[in-house]
């Protein structure tokens, strides 16, 4: 696809003022038959709501569909592909409309993909992970790059990277992230932490307790801190540069301990430990109340234990 096409202003600027909803281009529609109707095959949107679609049916039963759909015609088959509009053809088929008003295009593959996006992606109401997941079609099947695509889409590139960004998380953070457990805030805290252990951690700990973005920011932070102390002649270090220490490394074993540590005191704990067995386990806490909450959980531990 040609990286000079203005998709930042949307369908009608891929497709002409007819596909806009103006009086005039509204005169140029005309009523297709639902059944020959298809859905898109580079839909982006992936979660219909049945409550919404509800909502939207309910609007067309009473004063009609007002803006119509915009769909190509596949030659080969004789019906018709939906370029943008399958909230509103969905509803309408649920109320049992025999035709919908639609302007029919001649659009090729490859803009028909873009305008999809687009279309979407302007609308604002797609979910976090939908909107990555379109700028990263752009960015492969339009051949696109991101200063470019966040340039055609209206945004800036820092935000179209961040979103990039998302793709790269566990699946169950990506549902979450979906499914509104958590915010886009979230995530990109998450994101501060590169061990995916600690981030399904951090993941299911702010599920579970309700943390804001600024407490995942500061368990994020601890935990960096953790994991990258002080060498020797870097700012902070009391070691000199002429006497370098050998460094530990902590096995395998010792840092799935440290994940199982962290998931019970919710809170990323480190724990260092040489093969030889000698090391440290730090416990982070932001506040009072996380004191006495490890507090709490160390105390029951020390009640379960049998008498000797």
């Amino acid at each position: 696809m040609a990286k000079g096409l203005g998709l930042g202003r949307g369908i009608e600027a891929l497709l002409g003022p007819e596909a806009s909803d103006t009086p005039a281009a509204q005169a140029s529609s005309s009523d297709i038959d639902i059944e020959l109707i298809d859905a898109n095959p580079w839909q982006p949107r992936t979660d219909f709501k049945q409550e919404d679609l509800d909502e939207l049916a309910a609007s067309i039963r009473n004063v009609g569909i007002i803006q119509p759909l915009t769909l190509r015609k596949v030659e080969t088959t004789g019906r018709y592909q939906i370029i943008a509009g399958e909230r509103r053809f969905r509803a309408a088929k649920s109320i049992g409309l025999k035709s919908v008003p639609a302007f029919v295009r001649d659009v090729s593959d490859d803009k028909m993909l873009a305008v999809a996006l687009i279309e979407n992606i302007q609308r604002a109401d797609l979910n976090p992970i939908e909107e990555a997941t379109s700028y990263q079609r752009l960015i492969d099947e339009c051949n696109l790059t991101q200063e470019t695509l966040a340039d055609q889409v209206g945004k800036k590139r820092s935000t179209v990277t961040n979103y990039l960004r998302l793709l790269k998380l566990p699946a169950d953070i990506r549902d979450g992230l979906r499914d509104k457990l958590i915010s886009m805030g979230h995530a990109r805290a998450i994101m501060g932490v590169e061990d995916e252990e600690t981030q399904l951690m951090l993941f299911h700990e702010t599920v579970e307790q309700g943390y804001s973005v600024r407490r995942i920011e500061e368990m994020v932070r601890e935990y960096n801190d953790n994991q990258t102390p002080n060498e020797p002649g870097q700012p902070g270090s009391d070691q000199q540069p002429d006497k370098p220490k050998k460094k530990n490394q902590t096995p395998e074993e010792y840092k799935t301990l440290g994940q199982q540590l962290s998931s019970y005191f919710g809170t990323p704990v480190k724990l260092a430990c040489s093969a030889a067995g000698k090391g440290k386990i730090t416990i982070p806490f932001a506040s009072n109340e996380e004191l006495e909450h490890i507090m709490e959980i160390l105390d029951s531990a020390r009640q379960r234990k049998p008498d000797a």
